[in-house]
């Protein structure tokens, strides 16, 4: 099986996080987000121990929540001590009214409104993550309108290619995101944010993109980044005390994925800072990471009916299923791949050739093609891995279609964490 988090059961069906899954799709009614809560916990701990090992006090991970965003998550990230970051007011105010502690929530984006800045200060936001300097000037201005001194920390481009699929490459120097260090205009943003009197300026943050399973590109990130701030001290005089690296490592989808082990990884990535900074006598500064998808992708697993097999001869066999795109657009956006089990007979050989096809009326939404599966029947439960981060926030009604439950699953218990959207929410905002 894919991950440790799954196993066949003694009837020979599949099990996730201990639980079997057909029985949670009779329980709950499918489609079905399960999210395994014991992992993300643990997955947590990793990130946090090894940036406590390997970095100067202070050094924390903060949860990346526009991979997977509900008041749940944020309770879990509060109860694990770590940050989190957001990119939205939508997402703030979820972490707010979940008791998250806003000093520890950081705000992310390329494109804040004025609305969008006053709201975040008026609910005690932490730090903003600035992506450009007419940003800044908002900031500036709508602190000092509050009586505020904002903490702010300049998102930068390091110009690093981390080989990558280009839709989730975001360290390069033409992104829409963050401001070049190459063309100088990262040192011209760093000098505005000195002289403006209601920003605080603590370091700077990167972020070279997703789904990246080595550690060379982030140790390359790291030694521009950490020469961008030796280049800052010598010439503005400003020694930045926080760094952030971003996340982006990457998660198992499929067998040909590797395994990571994210706590190696950080420690490479810290013997490079600790070594360019001990060369450039420049003190190490406090490092935050921001990992998303390596905390709750394979802590997921999403259960869909069967409602109809059409093989057609020669061509293909199609599945079709109770969900598809509304739940899990990914594939219609990057042809992602994943892992396909027939929930039902787990135990059964993975030998049918099956497109596994979702309900919208639109030729691109299909969860996979070509997978091998035990042979399903109408009624089977299809379970797919590694659902958990970018499946559920990106869920839309397309087709007027409910978008489904979060089940979460720990050892003592399992429980809903996101309603079951109803027809009448649906139309709940009609007028």
């Amino acid at each position: 099986m894919l991950s440790k988090n799954i196993t066949i059961s003694e009837n020979g069906t599949l099990e996730f996080a201990g639980y079997n899954t057909v029985e949670l799709a009779q329980k709950y009614s499918t489609p079905l987000y399960l999210m395994d809560e014991e992992m993300i916990r643990e997955r947590i701990r990793v990130y946090k121990k090894a940036l406590e090992d390997f970095f100067p006090s202070g050094s924390v991970p903060e949860y990346a929540s526009k991979a997977f965003s509900c008041k749940r998550i944020y309770e879990i990230a509060r109860e694990e001590g770590i940050n989190v970051d957001v990119v939205s007011p939508g997402e703030l105010y979820t972490a707010y009214k979940a008791g998250f502690p806003m000093e520890k929530c950081f705000y992310h984006g390329n494109s804040k409104s004025c609305q969008d800045i006053e709201f975040a200060i008026q609910k005690g936001i932490g730090c903003f993550v600035v992506d450009n300097v007419s940003e800044l000037s908002l900031i500036d201005n709508i602190s000092k309108s509050y009586g505020v001194i904002q903490r702010v920390i300049l998102r930068v481009t390091p110009g690093i290619d981390p080989h990558t699929h280009k839709k989730i490459s975001t360290g390069s120097v033409e992104s829409k995101f963050g401001i070049p260090i190459d063309n100088g205009d990262a040192v011209e943003a760093t000098r505005k944010a000195l002289s403006l009197k209601n920003v605080s300026l603590e370091g700077f943050h990167c972020h070279i993109g997703s789904q990246i399973f080595e550690s060379e590109p982030f140790v390359t990130a790291a030694k521009v980044m950490i020469k961008f701030m030796v280049k800052i001290k010598n010439e503005l005089g400003f020694i930045a005390s926080t760094l952030n690296l971003g996340g982006g490592f990457g998660v198992q989808y499929t067998e040909n994925d590797p395994v990571i082990d994210y706590r190696a990884k950080i420690e490479e990535v810290a013997v490079a800072v600790n070594e360019i900074c001990k060369n450039e006598n420049f003190e190490v500064p406090k490092i935050l990471m921001e990992p998303g998808r390596s905390l709750v992708a394979d802590a997921g697993m999403t259960l869909y009916t069967v409602n109809s097999v059409k093989e057609i001869k020669d061509y293909r066999n199609y599945v079709s299923i109770d969900g598809g795109m509304t739940d899990n657009p990914r594939y219609a956006l990057y042809e992602s791949e994943y892992t396909v089990y027939n929930a039902s007979k787990a135990s059964k050989e993975a030998d049918y050739v099956a497109t596994i096809a979702g309900r919208c009326c639109e030729s691109g939404d299909l969860i996979q093609e070509n997978v091998m599966i035990a042979k399903p029947e109408e009624n089977d439960i299809i379970a797919v891995a590694t659902t958990g981060a970018y499946n559920y926030s990106m869920a839309s009604n397309y087709n007027r279609v409910a978008r489904p439950c979060v089940v979460m699953l720990n050892s003592e218990k399992d429980y809903i964490a996101v309603k079951r959207e109803t027809l009448d929410d649906l139309i709940s905002l009609d007028v």
